[in-house]
């Protein structure tokens, strides 16, 4: 019995401690949040301006080798289940677009390393394609997906 006191009393303590360290400003994500963010892509107005912020270059082929999972209907634009995956080797960012979207790009990932697998819910203002590009090998590849929105998400 004494020992979980103990254990909560030191929770307890270091939880204050780092409660008032971060209200003192000492700890901060900044070197996180500092981070190469790319915000000329997301406030881009056109996926063709978004993939030249993002990537450098807006020439992209369509390929068989990526899988865009969304549904056909979306009951809600505001949450649109959306998963991307690659088969292309060296596959090391991925990206969503939707273009009719006020701002196209919707997310990016950079997977250096890992599964080129994304999934995650985003937002549509209306029936559209979801296009995941992926940049592999120093090239860009694409497959889309249409999902028509009954109630809208951006702005709706």
């Amino acid at each position: 019995m004494q020992t979980k006191r103990r254990v909560f009393l030191k929770g307890s303590l270091a939880a204050s401690a780092a409660g008032l360290a971060v209200g003192a400003g000492l700890l901060s994500p900044r070197a996180v949040l500092a981070a190469d963010w790319p915000e000329a892509a997301f406030d881009s107005e056109s996926m063709d301006n978004g993939l030249n912020e993002l990537f450098g270059s807006s020439d992209v082929t369509d390929s068989g080798d990526i899988t865009v999972k969304a549904p056909d209907i979306a009951e809600n634009g505001a949450v649109v289940p959306v998963t991307v995956e690659s088969s292309i080797a060296d596959s090391d960012k991925v990206a969503i677009f939707v273009s009719k979207n006020p701002t196209p790009l919707v997310a990016s990932f950079d997977l250096s390393g890992a599964n080129p697998f994304v999934s995650t819910r985003i937002r549509m203002g209306e029936t559209d394609d979801v296009t995941g590009v992926v940049h592999a090998g120093g090239k860009l590849y694409k497959a889309s997906k249409e999902v028509k929105v009954t109630i809208g998400g951006c702005g709706g």
